[in-house]
């Protein structure tokens, strides 16, 4: 009913129904879901927004059957006891209630969620599925899928495109459903076995060298030949995901439509140039296509995919697909390694400038190694940022190389480990030398004149702190893991191994130890620095430049590695974010740039000395006569010699002014 008053001028509009009472324009009316509107053994509320014409409309069920509900409440509190015959009540709730939870989709999204907190529970508390459990997930799954579904999830996913569209934080239903059932799948016991159901198959097998067998009758899996240890490979295929999946692809596309079956591969080994041969639905649509499901797209709205797959063959009402994958950095941190080109992308093109800054980085020290004079702490410096880059330089040389063992179709073990043994080694060198920088400033801070251990002495515990203390750990690390094959991770991916020993930690540790006593380090320094008073010797002055600079590296180098490696403990917390994946890749990726400018150009004495270089060829290129040339190139290389005997600091000449230097030190 719609009633317009006049009160002292004033008009205003009210809905009255007898379900939703009365409210205002655009006020939501909610009330329970009683029985008289819905049924019986139905929970949740029915909500309507009150319109300008005075009637509740956009009416919403969101009604849940009762057992639905109270399954998805226990689903929060599971354990390993509880959960097979939990996962055996949701099975029957499902069965029994089938028309119910198909046509509803406040009953899908709650299975779903359900689906969600077993994933949740079983890799958070590492709980293995057996295979009655992992048949009652696939019939449950099954039903989900069925034809009669169509409609529901047509319905919850235009619900998710609007509700991306319109900048809400809705997680795609459709995308939710599907990670539910790859983690699930992850955590299958370890053994071999088929489970057939009305509208799934899971098949789980080991293999060693070639692996070809044929699902459903209409869909062909093949790994080429792949020697190395048994990998266990576990396939779920399918008949009707179609149903669930829309055929939305990168582009945001829904003309094309799903012409096969929708295979889940899972494998205990990395795989490479896996095919997939499937027998098309429907042989009038043209131009085949190969993609995977990408839950990322469209802020995890989800889409299909072709990067990293491609057509092979398209004959005889089959085709047949081609997929590929690389190595990212998030495997540094990570117990998973997550297969998604753009972290792929991330990495190289990050590694690649991190390798090249650190090439420069090295050079620049070369140019002005020998005019680092009689000031120890420059000297000092010095040797600690060339053995920072050195390690780093070095470590994501191994690990491009790690990541070429991994990828191989062949895979070598002993590779491998001696992979990633020297990753593991130099990345904590890194870490162990930002500590020598940290504690030869907090020392000299402390104590600046007062004698004390001798250059030698400094340089010794330098060097057995950045390699030495890294050695133990690594030499350690391995040979209390390796002997039970707890070393490297089971899919033969180079790094650490997580799940069985949980070697990963003697990397964790050291490292996250290291940023947080630089920054206690920093901070102590820095309240020294800003209460003492500059000496008036050149010598003081030259000592406190360098201990600035010093503290100055520090304080953006250790908060960037803290910040990158304290990402790297978000993905053991989330390993399945794809986000904190990309923040770590990036970080990471640009560390060598990072000590290029923050390590070494941050100092104006560094950038003084590299100005130096370049005048004595400005000046030959000004001379008109090669004798000129000669010349002006002699006096140059005289007056740098001469600038090697000089005072301590570092020298600046040119062919126009041969006496200009600097007394002062980095």
């Amino acid at each position: 009913m719609f009633r317009r008053k006049c009160e002292s001028g004033v008009q205003y509009a009210r809905c009255i129904n007898d379900t939703f009472g009365q409210g205002d324009i655009d006020y939501k009316a909610a009330v329970p879901c009683y029985p008289k509107f819905v049924g019986p053994n139905k929970v949740g509320e029915i909500t309507a927004v009150c319109k300008k014409n005075g009637e509740f409309e956009d009416v919403e069920y969101n009604c849940i059957l009762l057992p639905v509900q109270e399954l998805l409440d226990q689903s929060q509190f599971l354990t390993a006891t509880t959960l097979p015959v939990f996962l055996k009540q949701l099975k029957d709730v499902t069965v029994n209630f089938t028309e119910e939870v198909i046509t509803s989709p406040p009953n899908i999204k709650a299975i779903v969620r359900i689906l969600i907190n077993v994933a949740n529970k079983s890799s958070s508390l590492d709980i293995s599925i057996s295979r009655d459990s992992m048949e009652n997930v696939l019939i449950t799954a099954g039903v989900l899928t069925i034809n009669g579904t169509k409609q529901t999830w047509n319905f919850l996913n235009n619900n998710d495109t609007k509700s991306i569209s319109s900048n809400t934080d809705v997680k795609s239903v459709s995308s939710s459903f599907l990670d539910s059932l790859e983690i699930i799948t992850s955590k299958l016991v370890n053994a071999t076995f088929d489970i057939m159901t009305g509208f799934i198959q899971l098949n789980r097998t080991r293999f060693t060298d070639t692996f070809n067998a044929k699902f459903n009758s209409s869909v062909t899996i093949q790994i080429p030949e792949s020697k190395g240890d048994n990998k266990t490979i576990t396939m779920i295929v399918f008949n009707s995901l179609d149903n669930v999946l829309p055929a939305r692809d990168e582009a945001n596309s829904s003309l094309k439509s799903i012409n096969g079956r929708v295979v889940l591969v899972r494998s205990s080994g990395q795989i490479n140039n896996i095919s997939f041969t499937y027998d098309i639905l429907n042989d009038t649509l043209e131009n085949p296509e190969c993609v995977f499901w990408n839950s990322s797209l469209f802020d995890g709205l989800g889409g299909w995919d072709g990067k990293g797959c491609k057509l092979v063959l398209n004959i005889n009402k089959t085709v047949t697909c081609n997929c590929n994958h690389l190595t990212s950095f998030s495997i540094l941190m990570s117990p998973n390694s997550p297969k998604k080109l753009y972290l792929d992308i991330i990495t190289y093109i990050g590694v690649g400038i991190s390798m090249g800054s650190l090439v420069i980085c090295l050079i620049i020290e070369g140019l002005i190694w020998r005019k680092i004079r009689k000031n120890e702490t420059s000297y000092l410096r010095h040797v600690a940022i060339v053995n920072i880059a050195v390690s780093l330089l070095i470590a994501n040389i191994w690990f491009i190389i790690g990541a070429a063992i991994s990828d191989a179709e062949v895979k070598n073990p002993p590779a491998c480990t001696a992979a990633t043994f020297f990753i593991h080694f130099f990345y904590l060198a890194l870490f162990f030398w930002m500590l020598a920088s940290a504690m030869l400033l907090l020392y000299r801070t402390t104590n600046v004149f007062g004698g004390g251990l001798s250059k030698a002495s400094m340089l010794a515990i330098g060097f057995f702190l950045g390699y030495g203390a890294p050695l133990i750990i690594a030499t350690v690390t391995i040979a209390a893991t390796a002997p039970d094959n707890g070393y490297i991770r089971e899919n033969t991916i180079c790094w650490l191994n997580w799940d069985k020993s949980k070697a990963l930690l003697a990397f964790v540790i050291p490292a996250l130890f290291i940023v947080v006593i630089n920054l206690i380090i920093l901070v102590v320094v820095l309240y020294k620095i800003i209460r003492r008073r500059v000496g008036t010797t050149a010598a003081q002055r030259a000592e406190k430049h360098v201990l600035v600079v010093i503290a100055k590296s520090l304080a953006v180098l250790t908060p960037f590695f803290g910040i990158t490696w304290g990402l790297g403990v978000g993905i053991l917390a989330e390993p399945t974010n794809e986000g904190i994946h990309i923040a770590f890749a990036f970080f990471n990726s640009l560390q060598g740039f990072f000590i290029l400018v923050f390590g070494t150009l941050l100092d104006s004495k560094v950038r003084s000395a590299i100005a130096s270089w370049s005048q004595p060829s400005r000046s030959r290129t000004g001379s008109t006569s090669a004798g000129n040339s000669t010349s002006s190139g002699l006096r140059f290389l005289r007056n740098w010699r001469r600038g090697r005997h000089g005072r301590d600091g570092y020298q600046m000449t040119s062919s126009a002014s041969s006496d200009l230097h600097s007394a002062s030190n980095t």
